[in-house]
């Protein structure tokens, strides 16, 4: 097994330890839902996730997120296994981090063992800017990491604070550094913002060059399928693997069904507690769901919380446009949908687990009529049933803003 101190001949994966809260808002089984999620975030991002905690409270210490005693439980933990990163499942203040730092870092003996203090946040952060490959990808995240790292500077000083005492000398070295430290984020800050201006007129400009062809965009919770789907429907090869955030930048394609011409878009995968100077800094990719006249919105039905994924995209899609837009709802993965028949004696509540897919489909269908179908995009199962949707929906809009074109689609091809 690869160590810290054999990383130079073997590829070492750390090991991590996720730490959630159980609230009233949030009861233990959605607490594990989370976690199992941030587990799954820890693993895209190329972590081992090794252990659970959880702590229950009313809300989130102010000062350390978790009580005292859980922070001893978790420095036993630690210092008794091999633990790279600790990673906890909300967003922490300058203050909690540097707070659990003292407690779980300051206190090692030995500082090549010392473990990093992650949140929710900074791991999102951390796989965007893995997964960026275009230089506007990669200034979008580069400016929302600096505006994360910017108001937790002075944890990284603290060391060189301590040499200072009483009021003499209070602007030492750690106080220099720092605020140089500060000047240079916030000037890098300023730079990339007027280079991602630049980037937003080329793409407004790309998109206006693509004339008054309809848009469709596809949205929805990350690792939804969303890729495979933009695979299908437009014959491209656009990357598509079953880890979170696989697509950062717009892919965009016209697609041609029956002689009838659109744009498809694909666009980033939404996810709870998307931090919030993500969705600010990639605006003009999701300029794309903006400015697109039908939204494909897919979710994962084998999912046991989908509608709950749901929510969450309809959230942030209220937070991206304030303007209704129509759209369709594609449950796909049916292939992977799993069904738990009640026992007749069962007096408990009904969850998703004992509802076949058959009731599901007829809710569903009840609520939205024909603007929803279900799919299993990996196994192409209800591709032509899509296609066909897409195509009436697609047509309608055409007819709407060319009344008398009497679809002369040749002048596209």
């Amino acid at each position: 097994m690869p160590t810290r101190h054999n990383i130079k001949t073997e590829i070492y994966q750390e090991t991590a330890i996720l730490v959630g809260l159980i609230t009233p808002e949030q009861p233990e089984e959605k607490a594990k839902e989370y976690l199992d999620e941030l587990a799954f975030l820890a693993e895209t991002a190329g972590a081992i996730p090794q252990k659970m905690f959880f702590q229950r409270l009313d809300f989130p210490h102010p000062n350390t997120f978790v009580g005292t005693g859980k922070l001893q439980e978790l420095k036993d933990y630690i210092d008794e296994n091999e633990i790279g990163i600790i990673i906890f499942d909300d967003e922490l203040s300058p203050r909690q981090l540097r707070n659990i730092e003292r407690e779980l870092v300051d206190q090692s003996p030995n500082a090549v063992d010392q473990v990093r203090i992650l949140d929710r946040t900074n791991l999102i952060l951390d796989i965007f800017a893995k997964r960026a490959k275009t230089s506007n990808a990669k200034a979008q995240v580069e400016l929302a990491q600096y505006q994360y790292v910017l108001p937790r500077l002075t944890r990284m000083w603290t060391h060189l604070e301590r040499q200072r005492g009483g009021a003499i000398g209070r602007y030492g070295p750690g106080e220099t550094q720092l605020e140089t430290d500060r000047r240079i984020i916030l000037k890098k800050i300023s730079l990339l913002k007027e280079e991602l201006k630049v980037i937003d007129r080329q793409m407004a400009t790309q998109r206006k060059n693509r004339g008054k062809m309809v848009r469709v965009s596809l949205v929805g919770y990350t690792n939804v399928g969303k890729s495979t789907i933009m695979n299908l429907l437009s014959k491209s090869d656009v990357f598509a693997e079953n880890k979170l955030f696989a697509t950062l930048d717009t892919t965009v394609r016209k697609v041609i069904i029956d002689n009838l011409p659109f744009l498809l878009s694909d666009t980033v995968g939404f996810i709870r507690k998307l931090p919030h100077n993500l969705i600010e800094s990639f605006k003009s990719t999701l300029d794309e769901v903006r400015e697109a006249d039908l939204l494909l919105h897919v979710v994962d039905i084998s999912h046991p919380n989908f509608e709950e994924q749901m929510d969450i995209v309809n959230q942030t899609l209220r937070e991206i446009s304030k303007e209704e837009k129509p759209i369709i709802l594609i449950f796909n993965k049916i292939d992977a949908f799993s069904y738990i028949p009640k026992d007749e004696d069962d007096l408990s509540p009904v969850m998703r687990e004992n509802i076949s897919l058959d009731e599901l489909k007829k809710t569903w269908m009840a609520k939205l009529h024909e603007n929803c179908l279900f799919i299993s995009a990996t196994d192409k199962i209800n591709i032509d049933e899509m296609r066909n949707l897409i195509y009436d929906k697609v047509k309608e809009i055409h007819v709407e803003r060319y009344p008398y074109n009497d679809f002369l689609f040749e002048k596209y091809e």
